[in-house]
């Protein structure tokens, strides 16, 4: 059996002396091995696909070549941060030499990254953080045996269990990882105390906020924020409003964009598969099912803005047909709850964070600090509950549960 790893040290060292893996050159594993070679690290970019790592590079020449221009960084510096990557083409991890920290960006597929994960444990040293930049997949399922985990069901394999999976743990990064602040530093069930504490400081000293989040469905970000996208759905489905003038009315809560625009941009599909990912994973639990509509634009091919046609069409990348009813949005706004798109998505939004806080998975203060950060929501849950009342939610969640029951719009035992 492998030696048991020791404190990852060399994640607290001098960067050049520190190397970091990126495993997976797509945009998220391109953009992060941006930020660590930015920060001083000897990078290496790995993909199984040919000429992929090649041409993430040559990417990343072109941002800064634009950079450079901007008067953003200086060409030496520019020089020396691509100097810094070096692609590196391989299915195999037993190529990778041996640096202090990994972290996996690939496909979110449980077989593929329990693959990725039991190479690495074998090629690595044991004083190397494995990290893994995934959205939705839970990390004791990624080191565990085949079917020990809440999402091990849905994708089978037959990997065995990792030796040392306390040396495994989530580095959530968002798009795009260059510029978005936040990084979730995820625990798995086994996952060292010294290895969680060593990565946050190494993200900190990145330019990022770490916030640390149990391996819940969905984590922080993707759980809190699944009722922004299903109660403003649910509203259009039952005829309440259109969908630009619901989008009108958050605006003007303060959200920087409405959830249908913002599903446009991220692509319907997308954030339908997070969605349909964190229902499964909470046993099908109605407070997170996905809405017939969202699967029904999916269906059409009505994926957003790549396809030129989503919740709106689009041309030339803006909307053509997203008029809001103005007087609409200002009737709506203060009246019922059920169609009150402002107090309807407030309602939920603060009853799930209190909730996930409630259990035991993240911190009040994460929670608001994951949300404001990486949604760009004005507040976060808790400093909207401080603002509407704990009475008030109660009471907005028990009448929307009386009209809808079942059990989406129960209210967290802390509230």
């Amino acid at each position: 059996m492998p030696e048991s790893p020791t404190p990852p040290h060399a994640l607290l060292s001098p960067p050049d002396q520190a190397a970091v893996a990126v495993i997976g050159a797509g945009a998220m594993g391109a953009g992060i091995a941006q930020v660590a070679a930015q920060a001083g690290h000897p990078v290496i970019l790995v993909d199984a696909q040919p000429e992929a790592a090649e041409r993430a590079v040559a990417g990343l020449r072109a941002t800064f070549d634009k950079l450079v221009a901007k008067g953003k960084v200086t060409r030496e510096d520019a020089d020396a941060t691509l100097g810094r990557v070096t692609p590196h083409t391989t299915a195999d991890m037993m190529t990778i030499p041996a640096v202090a920290l990994v972290i996996e960006a690939v496909v979110e597929h449980l077989d593929v990254k329990r693959a990725i994960f039991r190479q690495l444990e074998s090629a690595q040293p044991s004083t190397t953080v494995l990290a893994t930049n995934t959205s939705s997949l839970s990390i004791d399922d990624i080191v565990g045996e085949a079917g020990s985990g809440h999402d091990a069901a849905l994708h089978g394999g037959t990997s065995p269990a990792m030796a040392h999976p306390e040396r495994v743990l989530g580095l959530h990064f968002f798009n795009p990882p260059p510029l978005m602040r936040l990084v979730e530093v995820i625990t798995g069930a086994a996952s060292g105390a010294d290895a969680l504490d060593a990565a946050s400081q190494l993200v900190r000293r990145w330019g990022k906020t770490p916030v640390r989040c149990t391996s819940t469905p969905g984590f922080i970000v993707n759980r809190v924020a699944r009722p922004f996208y299903g109660e403003a759905q649910r509203m259009v489905a039952e005829g309440l409003a259109d969908p630009a003038t619901v989008d009108l009315a958050l605006r003007g809560a303060g959200f920087r964009m409405g959830p249908f625009e913002l599903t446009d941009l991220i692509g319907q599909d997308v954030n339908l598969a997070v969605g349909e990912s964190v229902w499964r994973q909470t046993g099908e639990d109605p407070r997170y099912a996905p809405t017939d509509w969202q699967r029904e634009l999916v269906r059409e091919g009505r994926l957003g803005r790549k396809t030129g046609r989503g919740v709106f069409e689009y041309a030339d990348g803006r909307p053509v047909d997203a008029e809001p009813d103005a007087a609409l949005a200002e009737q709506l706004v203060g009246g019922p709850v059920q169609a009150d798109p402002v107090a309807r998505t407030l309602a939920m939004l603060v009853n799930e964070g209190v909730d996930l806080v409630h259990r035991g998975e993240a911190s009040a203060e994460d929670v608001d600090t994951a949300m404001t950060l990486g949604t760009n929501y004005p507040h976060g849950p808790f400093a909207w509950l401080e603002q509407i009342g704990a009475d008030t939610v109660r009471r907005q969640l028990a009448e929307l549960d009386e009209l809808y029951p079942g059990g989406r719009y129960r209210p967290s035992e802390a509230l």
